[in-house]
């Protein structure tokens, strides 16, 4: 059926604004004021951004799977399964923000902002849904942690470096007692167990990913040679999906090996610090999010009023 689908060609890094340029990357851009329909189809091409939205679109599944599979047996009613819970939702929600966003970001210049402001608002929730993990299965600790990014149009260099910062900084501050359990942690509460192993291994993938993102290796070694397959942000979507398998995985073991030990050690588990934290970072999110979108139009509305001075002017110098 996609074959009778006239789907429109793939262009050049010289043929779209430089809004939609990526590193290294040379062709496979797709035309960049598409309809929603274009988007849709678009996943069925192939493109630079065809990987980036099914390896994040899958998974999505996977863990809507896992989530419902907790909720269904009834454990949810146990509270201690509660960050649980907040984990899987929000594993299920960032990956099907990241895949939406890719899918939807060339409709326009505003829609692409608008796209990824949801993709980094629904970051910002998985931050609060592994501190969650992290600091009830370690130490008893309260920290609500929220990151944006700006919609500030800045230095291009400037705002990848602040946008490394945003991914980085969460992710370090959420790991600080699960970072403390594993290298400095001695006595009572430090259990060498079959999770330890799991939790190195999603802790590397976690510095590989962020390594991945801040270099845009390999295609930064070889413009042009990555550009449908294998180039940094496909892998980074990958690596990134893989590190949130085995911290699910960590974490479902902890709770089952450690669960006497942390129901006397840790801090009671409410509604409060696990569902309604994660109501209110949601709702923290979408009003960031608004008021990054309310500012987005006011600057192309004042953009579009200089720019339609300066044709005038010209005219009348004329």
């Amino acid at each position: 059926m996609l074959s009778l689908i006239k789907l429109p060609r793939v262009l050049t890094i010289s043929q779209v604004p430089k809004v939609f340029h990526e590193d290294g990357i040379i062709s496979g851009y797709r035309y960049p004021y598409s309809t929603a329909k274009d988007c849709v189809l678009s996943v069925f091409q192939l493109t630079n951004e065809t990987l980036n939205i099914w390896t994040h679109f899958l998974p999505t599944w996977f863990f809507l799977w896992k989530l419902l599979v907790v909720l269904v047996e009834g454990d949810w009613q146990d509270c201690y399964r509660w960050p649980l819970v907040v984990f899987l939702f929000s594993s299920c929600l960032y990956p099907l923000a990241s895949s939406c966003a890719h899918t939807f970001s060339t409709m326009s210049e505003r829609a692409r902002h608008i796209c990824f402001f949801f993709d980094y608002g629904a970051l910002s929730f998985y931050s609060l849904g592994l501190i969650g993990i992290c600091f009830q299965n370690n130490k008893p600790f309260k920290p609500f942690t929220l990151n944006a990014e700006s919609a500030v149009r800045t230095n291009v260099k400037l705002g990848k470096c602040l946008r490394t910062v945003a991914f980085a900084y969460p992710y370090i501050f959420d790991s600080v007692p699960l970072l403390c359990r594993m290298f400095v942690c001695s006595g009572d509460g430090c259990t060498v167990n079959e999770a330890t192993a799991v939790h190195y291994l999603h802790t590397a993938l976690a510095i590989f990913t962020g390594f991945l993102f801040a270099t845009h290796l390999p295609e930064r070694l070889a413009p042009g040679s990555f550009d449908y397959i294998g180039h940094s942000h496909q892998l980074f979507h990958v690596f990134a999906i893989i590190g949130t398998y085995f911290q699910l995985t960590a974490i479902e073991l902890d709770m089952t090996l450690r669960k006497q030990w942390l129901q006397t050690h840790s801090q009671p588990i409410t509604f409060t610090n696990t569902l309604g934290a994660a109501l209110l970072c949601v709702t923290s999110c979408l009003c960031i999010i608004h008021i990054f979108i309310q500012e987005l139009f006011t600057t192309t509305k004042n953009d579009n009023h200089f720019k339609r001075a300066q044709i005038t002017a010209v005219s009348h110098s004329q």
